[in-house]
């Protein structure tokens, strides 16, 4: 096996930088937030719904899909999309305990 600088961190810390690296593209913000307001999967052309072209946004699905916050389940020519609950659970609660365990490091200093 291959070591990494990566590895010398812990899994959680991982976790988090993989999700920070999916999340940094604003056309995979608003994919989240598409599929989040629907409430319900989606199949058809999602491209529809953002600025960019049908590959680009199949691109950024991908993506997601890697990172497994959406779900895609083909059905003859169509995938029907939408949010993994439990991976969608699991970032939260990540992202909040990192967000929560960062404080100022000024105490009342003008930096």
């Amino acid at each position: 096996m291959t070591y990494t600088k990566a590895m010398a961190f812990d899994l959680e810390q991982q976790e988090v930088a993989k999700l920070a690296k999916v999340l940094s593209h604003p056309a995979r913000v608003a994919i989240l937030q598409h599929l989040a307001q629907a409430k319900t999967c989606i199949s058809g052309d999602i491209s529809n719904a953002l600025p960019l072209s049908r590959t680009t946004v199949s691109q950024h699905l991908q993506e997601l899909k890697n990172a497994d916050l959406i779900k895609g389940e083909i059905d003859g020519l169509t995938v029907c999309y939408c949010i993994n609950q439990e991976q969608f659970e699991r970032a939260k609660q990540l992202l909040e305990k990192f967000f929560g365990n960062i404080s100022s490091c000024c105490n009342g200093c003008d930096c």
